[in-house]
């Protein structure tokens, strides 16, 4: 084994304690707030992983979307509509974690399978001479340009969908008629300068008395 074997082998050790205790936080702690940001931790260790396997495009596109967009817009939701809120004891409440806990391990198990079972080994052709950002713009643009266009199709169809139902109509909660005119509701204060001369005369009047 050769030094950058292991400095590629002591990389993955790190980015997988990393990505496993950042994960486990983003389960285990009550702080939403917390466990959002322990989660573009994790977003960070996929794409150092995604640097170990020399797929730069998709570590940069992780970094990117998954970084700094969905993290970002999960931290500003969270942060906007994050409300305190005494949670009501339940009835059976330890059914949801049981499931919780057997559909992860359901998971768990599956994907140990399919890394035992999945050939790990890389031909001399699996490696792109150009780099893998060359290699997939020349398959967006060649091979596979009918999918990556509709794809765009269907992301703008989403956009428009969602600035219409996003749009609200300004419409008036009472339909009042032009001869009727909204009362103006007021407080009745007494101006200051008018207190200041009541005071005074108050106090004229008491030292008359007082004489």
């Amino acid at each position: 084994m050769n030094l950058a074997e292991g400095v590629q082998i002591v990389s993955f050790g790190i980015l997988a304690v990393m990505m496993i205790g950042a994960a486990l936080g983003v389960v285990l702690l009550s702080n939403i707030v917390y466990s959002a940001f322990l989660l573009g931790g994790v977003f960070i260790s996929i794409a150092g992983m995604y640097l170990l396997l020399n797929a730069d495009f998709v570590a940069a596109a992780q970094i990117l979307i998954y970084i700094g967009a969905v993290n970002v817009l999960i931290l500003f939701a969270i942060m906007l509509v994050n409300k305190r809120e005494d949670f009501k004891p339940m009835r059976n409440a330890w059914v949801r974690p049981a499931l919780t806990a057997v559909v992860s391990a359901g998971i768990f198990a599956l994907l140990s399978v399919m890394i035992l079972a999945t050939p790990w080994a890389l031909s001399p052709a699996g490696t792109p001479a150009n780099g893998s950002t060359i290699t997939i713009g020349e398959h967006f643009f060649t091979d596979f340009l009918l999918p990556f266009e509709l794809a765009s199709v269907l992301l703008l169809m989403a956009m428009v969908g969602a600035i219409i139902l996003a749009r609200r109509e300004f419409l008036p909660d009472q339909v009042m008629s032009p001869n009727l005119q909204q009362p103006v509701l007021t407080l009745a204060e007494r101006p200051r300068e008018l207190v200041g001369v009541s005071s005074d005369k108050t106090s004229n009047l008491d030292d008359g008395r007082r004489g």
